[in-house]
């Protein structure tokens, strides 16, 4: 990893927000950090998971964490694409926004009807872009403000809307067979990611990818700041939860105690982002380590989306209906992310542009 301001503004490739940038200026601690969202989220899909004991409590870390770090990065490769466009005279690329937006929306719930049994978060990265484009040339400060607005009035709208309705939000998929009203309730309140909540964390990445991401001073920061809200918002729940008791299984405010992953609640976001910014700190200022020891790393990290896809199919073609054990899932996950990490390495040899990060070109400049 270079030092150079130039290199805080290459965009990963791999990112579905980024522009394929495989020039010598490279930040690979983002795409080793990719990567590691990449096979946090392989663990959490190919299950089982809640198993018991601590082999069980280890498989689960990566529950509510990867997927966070995920949408943090889908923000950092979108403030790098668009980077140009803050400058005087500079253009917006709101065609490649779009089409990408487009391309990620539909291809996400044409591939929720496989039969993997995941809840696939692409087309929700496809409405971040498209809902991100008024923030693009907007004052850094104003969209960090928003986005720590959007930490606690996410949530607390994503309960008050249960409750006004009296309703409860099921978690259900929105794929290509749902009818539209359908699809875009499930993306942005009641589905897995509702957008609702998951925007802070994008809004973040957006704010980090303007930050000078190759200054040492910062990536320790990241740590630093990132482990501190790590175990600081997770123990302030527990703590919660020991004056006030657990909350019920029903919807209500006292849910906004826990931090417990995929809860949608405020401490659950801000452990999850805190891990998240550790790891890209982390992954940064080991950037030269990435480079020598790590590079099948950096590798699935620039064809992160097509790796992600990849593992959508495995999974439907190969493994469902299993695993069916704990120690069936820890060999199917090792076995897929080795397979994957291998064949991505072997590809970004051949050609440093993935299959499907090609198809995030526009059609005209491929």
């Amino acid at each position: 990893m270079t030092d150079s301001p130039a290199s805080a503004g290459d965009a990963p490739e791999g990112a579905p927000g980024g522009e394929p940038s495989p020039g010598p200026g490279r930040l690979t601690g983002l795409d080793a950090a990719r990567a590691v969202a990449i096979l946090g989220m392989i663990a959490v899909n190919v299950g089982p998971r809640g198993e018991a004991g601590l082999a069980g409590l280890l498989y689960d870390l990566p529950v509510g964490r990867a997927s966070i770090l995920f949408v943090v990065l889908a923000g950092v490769g979108m403030s790098l694409l668009t980077r140009s466009a803050r400058e005087p005279g500079g253009r917006l690329p709101w065609r490649t926004v779009l089409w990408r937006s487009a391309l990620l929306l539909f291809g996400g719930l044409a591939l929720q009807e496989l039969g993997h049994e995941v809840s696939v978060i692409l087309a929700v990265y496809g409405v971040l872009f498209l809902l991100s484009l008024p923030l693009l040339r907007a004052p850094t400060r104003l969209v960090a403000s928003l986005a720590g607005v959007m930490v606690v009035a996410g949530p607390v709208a994503w309960i008050g809307i249960q409750l006004a309705t009296g309703t409860r939000f099921e978690f259900a998929d929105p794929g290509l067979a749902d009818d539209p009203p359908q699809v875009v309730l499930r993306i942005l309140v009641s589905g897995p990611y509702p957008v609702l909540v998951w925007c802070a964390p994008f809004l973040l990445g957006l704010v980090l990818g303007r930050a000078p991401l190759s200054e040492r001073w910062l990536q320790r920061r990241l740590v630093l700041w990132g482990l501190v809200a790590t175990v600081g918002a997770y123990a302030l729940s527990q703590v919660v939860i020991l004056l006030a008791g657990q909350p019920g299984d029903g919807i209500g405010w006292d849910r906004l105690r826990s931090a417990v992953g995929h809860s949608q609640m405020p401490l659950w976001l801000i452990s999850s982002v805190g891990s998240a910014l550790a790891a890209i700190g982390g992954f940064l200022w080991a950037g030269r380590l990435v480079e020598r020891r790590l590079g099948v790393l950096a590798s699935a990290g620039r064809l992160s989306l097509t790796v992600y896809v990849a593992h959508l199919i495995i999974l439907a073609a190969l493994v469902r209906p299993g695993p069916h054990t704990l120690a069936e899932g820890y060999l199917t996950t090792v076995l897929l992310s080795a397979a994957l990490l291998a064949l991505a390495h072997l590809w970004v040899r051949w050609r440093p542009v993935g299959p499907l990060e090609q198809l995030l070109r526009l059609p005209g400049a491929r």
